[in-house]
């Protein structure tokens, strides 16, 4: 054979080739294009709307749910939401996660039915499954009512709360969700101080697991604790402080020395205490305190993080007053530019948890006496003395009586005026001594500011109708005059008895209100 057979034999050879190659492989897809349109045929991408009236006869405990699933699928035409037609989206996995570790997120109520979805789930997920879609979706809306949304305001309103709630539809954010599941990990669903006591959660929850702490036991005739005293109770408190990060080594020492003084400040810190180096029975008292209630603190203070919202934050300029902490904190551009000691109502004149705009600065202003005030304790007291109103520097004005005004006054020398039903306003006061007291609940409602110039001279600090010498001489002009700032400026008055600082360090408050049980008791029902 000559060598142009040859080349012409193996050309023929090399189209067949090619040619069988080729069919093999379109044959190939097209058999799997055939096998994908079967598969895909052999179900249907959505379900039957009366499956959904089936599904709550079958688990009433999830119908609170019923309104917004009803919403999710009309609004979807009854249209599976986590499957499409490769199975089980990861958003589904995603959700399903969230509901396996809500105690993360301080959930303390037990999730309905929960064993069955468990079994369910470990199914084959290829193939839409009526029931496990229903739970899914019953359990998205679980999860944003107990971690995003937290108890209805019909419940936080019990609790006094009027903090001004924002209302989202969770409906709309499934769809942003089921695009990019990573969205719900976000740090932006709360204010930042939800993260913090989450944080502190897990960490109080390791201490927990680990035993948590013993109870300090003291002698009968036990006194006090001073710098340089040596006892049994030393080393214990050591151990103690130890545990929750206030001293970094428990030596077991006995003496009561310089490291250990330093974590008993840190500690009185972080627990509403007089900044010195004595220990009191009522220090003790306070490191007894057991470590699941510590726990149950920081959860019923998380979830009144999930009725403030994350907005707040990004406002120029806001006040905030957190009542067991007997504290006001100035923000300016996200920075605190004032923190000031305050006096808040008592037990019997609770101050309440509500919001307004500043809009008035009083300077040297009157004391208009409540009524309320004015029969219980000014008319008793005319009548045992006549000489009572010039004696308080007071005067009949009309039907009311009024204070004048001076460095007697009750409300001092300016208040500050957001107004409100309440009658609630922020004020100097002539009574100093109060501010260095550890309670601080002493008001008939309104609050008391130790540092009511400088807040003065803050807010009117980019007003060019103000100096500092024009401050001071208005409050002590002795004649009331009214300002009207040109920017409105938010107040929160709020109620937290745990906080998280800026270093990290967990502050824990007395529920003067007596309102974290309620609050508690509401969790573990939902």
């Amino acid at each position: 054979m000559n060598r142009t057979k040859i080349y012409r034999l193996l050309l023929i050879l090399f189209v067949v080739s090619i040619s069988l190659t080729s069919w093999y492989c379109i044959n190939k897809e097209s058999k799997e294009i055939a096998a994908n349109k079967k598969k895909k045929e052999s179900f249907s991408l959505s379900f039957d709307s009366t499956l959904v009236e089936t599904f709550y006869a079958k688990y009433p405990k999830l119908i609170l749910y019923k309104k917004q699933v009803l919403s999710l699928y009309q609004k979807n035409k009854y249209d599976f939401i986590w499957y499409d037609t490769k199975g089980r989206k990861e958003t589904a996995d995603v959700i399903f996660n969230k509901i396996n570790n809500l105690f993360e997120d301080g959930v303390i109520s037990k999730v309905p039915y929960k064993e069955t979805l468990d079994g369910l789930f470990q199914k084959t997920s290829e193939k839409p499954d009526v029931e496990v879609e229903l739970f899914l979706s019953n359990y998205y809306f679980y999860y944003t009512n107990k971690v995003l949304q937290g108890i209805d305001d019909t419940k936080s309103n019990e609790l006094e709360w009027y903090l001004p709630r924002e209302k989202q539809s969770y409906v709309a954010y499934l769809d942003s969700l089921l695009v990019d599941p990573k969205l719900i990990d976000k740090k932006e669903q709360h204010i930042e101080q939800y993260y913090k006591l989450k944080a502190v959660l897990k960490k109080y929850r390791d201490i927990e697991q680990k035993g948590g702490w013993d109870s300090i036991a003291v002698p009968k005739d036990f006194v006090s604790i001073k710098p340089g005293d040596s006892s049994d109770v030393v080393a214990k408190i050591r151990t103690r402080l130890f545990l929750t990060g206030d001293i970094d080594v428990d030596s077991g020492r006995k003496l009561y020395g310089f490291a250990l003084q330093q974590a008993v400040l840190k500690y009185k810190k972080r627990n509403g205490f007089t900044l010195d180096k004595i220990i009191l029975p009522k220090h003790i008292d306070e490191m007894n305190v057991p470590i699941s209630s510590r726990v149950k603190t920081i959860i019923v203070n998380m979830e009144r993080c999930r009725w403030i919202s994350p907005d707040v934050a990004k406002a120029k300029e806001f006040i905030v007053v957190n009542i067991p902490s007997y504290r006001l904190r100035y923000f300016k551009e996200g920075q605190v530019v004032l923190s000031s000691n305050v006096v808040v109502g008592s037990m019997m004149n609770k101050t309440v948890i509500f919001s307004g705009l500043m809009s008035y600065i009083v300077f040297s202003p009157y004391w208009n006496v409540p009524t309320s005030i004015k029969e219980k304790e000014i008319l008793p007291g005319i009548a045992k003395n006549k000489n009572y109103l010039a004696k308080h520097n007071m005067e009949w004005n009309g039907a009311n009586i009024r204070q004048k005004p001076g460095k007697n006054n009750s409300l001092g020398l300016v208040k500050f005026l957001f107004p409100n039903s309440n009658n609630i306003y922020l004020h100097d006061s002539p009574a100093k001594e109060l501010f260095t007291q550890e309670k601080r609940a002493f008001s008939h409602g309104c609050i008391r500011v130790e540092k009511p110039k400088e807040l003065a001279n803050l807010i009117l600090e980019d007003d060019a109708n103000w100096t500092p010498e024009k401050i001071d001489a208005a409050m002590n002009k002795g004649k009331e005059s009214w300002y009207t700032l040109k920017n409105k400026i938010p107040v929160y008055i709020g109620y937290f008895t745990a906080w998280v600082d800026d270093d990290g360090n967990i502050n824990f408050y007395k529920d003067i209100y007596e309102r974290d049980e309620r609050l508690a008791a509401m969790l573990v029902e939902e």
